[in-house]
């Protein structure tokens, strides 16, 4: 469970989080093409106060999917790569 105080120690443009999970509903489900593929997803501090999760299938790397990745937008699926307290999710930038 990432915490505030945690959140604030946390370098800006830093690269906190990663992992993979499927393309599912039980997963990290961002398209109905391909369903049950890998999806590599990185959460990543903005340079401001903020901070936000990408994702792309997992033959792209942690640095590309940070670059170039689709952005998470679903509440459960942000909860679900980073279980945060609710004044860090408020944070998250959609």
């Amino acid at each position: 469970m990432l915490t505030l105080k945690e959140f604030n120690l946390l370098p800006a443009d830093e690269v906190f989080a990663t992992g993979i999970l499927p393309n599912t509903p039980e997963g990290l489900f961002m398209t109905n093409e391909n369903e049950g593929e890998m999806l590599r997803w990185v959460a990543k501090k903005g340079y401001g106060y903020d901070w936000c999760i990408y994702c792309f299938w997992d033959f792209w790397n942690i640095e590309k999917v940070a670059q170039s990745g689709d952005k998470v937008t679903s509440e459960d699926h942000i909860r679900r790569c980073v279980p945060c307290e609710d004044e860090v999710f408020k944070l998250y930038r959609y």
